[in-house]
């Protein structure tokens, strides 16, 4: 009688049963994945997807095996043609960032190494860790100061605004909760911050309210007046001012905060200055543009996105906090099965004690791999070179009379509409969105649309390191074209 029969059975693994051909089939995918970039300019930046590709998606889960080609087969058929776009050269709809190819095969050798980032005595670690005091040189940031990585911007200022909060709270907030704070705090921010946001301080237990929008100027910066009014009213009416959030980029228009002027609001109140660089922050490092961003190293706290201006593959976010202890305080928890050792895989530092997530992606390899081929100083050049090409749009609809600036272009964001002679706001807005629709549809480029001081606009984001003027100088020649078609089909 066999004692243990599960002895008996075959043991089983994910590794392939012949190497030979899975390396025959990787040797395909990269040949692909190569003229998949090299074609990008040539193909729709977008194109709906057929029914039968849709229906691909219902497909059951798989209960046995498929050859691996056929699976990959799957995927150049049903997704490979049918992006989001982003990494197009006429892609402006959001801020995205267009990756790269060396940044691409960082991330095949992370997932291939398969280190986990919670911390610990190996390379990945000492890498991401680097990684974080490049970003922190980029943003003058003292060596001192700490960071994480993280997986974009939201979380990237979650990171930061919780600092503030358990730094500001009063109480420890970290054992006795946001319910024990003698006083409810009170964030500011401009009329034009991001919706992240909210979903912060609400995630965090201060509530909507916590978050006052401040009113802005006429170039959509914070003004600087109505937030001491706002911090002297509050404090007034028992509420305990903690936080300015300032912004250097606002997503709607790309307006960037007077950082220096808000860094002395924060010192002369008492209150933690964050910056959410996440559009912005990395103008520090453009050698042409740089001061639009004077004062970013101030702050106590910034939220910035190497998946934007430096171009990495989704998704790699960074929050950098100036005082290191109060930002590990905020975060860090050892349980005994996380204990450090003096020696062996466990002596390394803990890189979990700077964020919530224990388990962590290795992002930083895909971020150093293409710092080190191309150097922080093409990065900036590229930040000028789109900032560059948002002023020669702008040039264009200046001199274009059917078309409407609607907002500054400060530095890469780019507002406007298309004229519509005796049209009301409700009119414009379906006119103008009918001739995004339509760029989109064919394939010509992708914008988004949104609305600046109560008007509507179409919106161009110009974060693609492949992007040229003559891209541009399509678009205002569709736009027009699209413009007379959609205006001869309207009833008189």
């Amino acid at each position: 009688m066999d004692i243990f029969p599960e002895a008996t059975n075959a043991e089983e693994t994910l590794d392939p049963p012949d190497w030979a051909d899975v390396g025959e089939l990787s040797h395909r995918i990269l040949d692909d994945a190569i003229a998949y970039l090299e074609d990008v300019r040539n193909r729709p930046v977008w194109c709906e997807m057929p029914a039968e590709v849709r229906a691909f998606f219902g497909a059951p889960l798989p209960r046995s095996p498929a050859p691996v080609a056929d699976v990959y087969d799957d995927v150049a058929r049903n997704v490979m043609p049918y992006p989001m776009g982003n990494i197009h050269p006429r892609f402006w709809s959001w801020y995205m960032g267009s990756s790269n190819f060396t940044g691409a095969l960082g991330d095949f050798l992370a997932a291939i190494q398969g280190s986990n980032l919670g911390g610990g005595n190996h390379a990945a670690a000492l890498m991401d860790s680097q990684v974080v005091n490049w970003m922190k040189e980029m943003v003058g940031f003292p060596v001192s100061a700490s960071g994480t990585l993280v997986s974009g911007g939201s979380m990237a200022n979650i990171i930061g605004l919780t600092v503030a909060r358990n730094v500001k709270a009063g109480v420890d907030v970290r054992e006795r909760g946001v319910g024990a704070m003698p006083k409810p705090l009170r964030y500011y921010a401009s009329d034009q911050v991001h919706s992240c946001h909210r979903k912060a301080v609400e995630a965090l237990g201060l509530g909507n309210q916590a978050l006052r929008r401040i009113q802005t100027d006429a170039g959509l910066r914070i003004d600087i007046a109505a937030l001491k009014a706002a911090i002297a009213e509050d404090r007034e009416a028992g509420f305990r001012p903690a936080c300015v959030i300032g912004t250097a980029g606002t997503v709607n228009a790309g307006a960037v905060d007077d950082l220096r002027a808000l860094a002395s609001v924060a010192a002369e109140e008492d209150l933690w200055f964050h910056v959410d660089g996440c559009i912005g922050a990395l103008i520090a490092i453009a050698p042409k543009n740089r001061s639009l961003v004077a004062g970013i190293e101030q702050a106590d706290s910034i939220a910035l996105d190497p998946h934007k201006w430096l171009h990495a593959p989704f998704e790699a976010g960074c929050a950098l906090v100036r005082d290191a202890s109060q930002h590990r305080n905020t975060f860090a928890v050892t349980p005994e099965y996380l204990e450090s050792t003096p020696r062996g895989l466990a002596s390394g530092e803990w890189l979990h004690d700077y964020g919530l997530q224990t388990s962590r992606g290795f992002r930083a390899l895909k971020i150093w791999m293409a710092l080190k081929e191309h150097g922080v100083e093409k990065f900036g050049r590229l930040i000028d070179q789109n900032i560059a090409q948002a002023r020669h749009l702008t040039h264009l609809i200046e001199a274009e009379p059917a078309l409407e600036l609607m907002a500054p272009s400060t530095i890469n964001i780019v507002c406007f509409r298309h004229r519509l002679d005796g049209a009301s706001e409700e009119k414009l807005k379906a006119f103008n969105t009918e001739i995004m629709l339509r760029l989109q549809e064919e394939g010509i480029a992708a914008l988004s649309d949104t609305t600046v001081q109560g008007r509507h606009c179409l919106r161009v984001a110009i974060a693609n390191h492949r992007t040229r003027r003559s891209d541009l100088d399509l678009l205002v020649t569709e736009i027009l074209r699209l413009g007379r078609e959609i205006e001869a089909a309207i009833p008189v």
